[in-house]
């Protein structure tokens, strides 16, 4: 897999149409990075959580989704007053893992059960020494 990286992304960006806009200013590069190999590993994930072309709840999730080419369920939801659009081109993508070890390891148990694989093989595939 290609090396998740700010310059990648905003790459990407750049290149693609973007069909959903975000609602969440910033991105963490290391989540990013880390549901893209879940994905290249077929790992599934629940659905995006959408209002019209709005992302509400999944930023990570669907972006890592279609870097990946990974096909991604959505979900209709409601907005709430604090929803506000920020293109793509405006988001800031943060180096820094805002997942602490025991959330990346309470993620994988919660992906390890869903998905019916075992819990070593998602930290292998998550770990930074890949």
């Amino acid at each position: 897999m290609k090396k998740i990286t700010q310059q990648f992304i905003l790459e990407f960006i750049a290149a693609n149409d973007i069909p959903f806009i975000p609602t969440q200013p910033r991105l963490s590069i290391p989540i990013i990075s880390r549901m893209c190999s879940k994905m290249e590993h077929l790992v599934k994930f629940d659905e995006i959580k959408i209002c019209g072309n709005l992302i509400i709840d999944g930023h990570h999730r669907y972006l890592s989704s279609l870097i990946m080419n990974f096909e991604l369920g959505q979900v209709e939801t409601n907005l709430t007053s604090a929803t506000k659009e920020t293109p793509w081109s405006q988001i800031e993508f943060d180096e820094n893992d805002w997942d602490s070890a025991a959330g990346i390891e309470h993620l994988n148990r919660l992906d390890a059960e869903y998905n019916k694989l075992e819990l070593e093989f998602l930290r292998r595939i998550t770990s930074n020494d890949e």
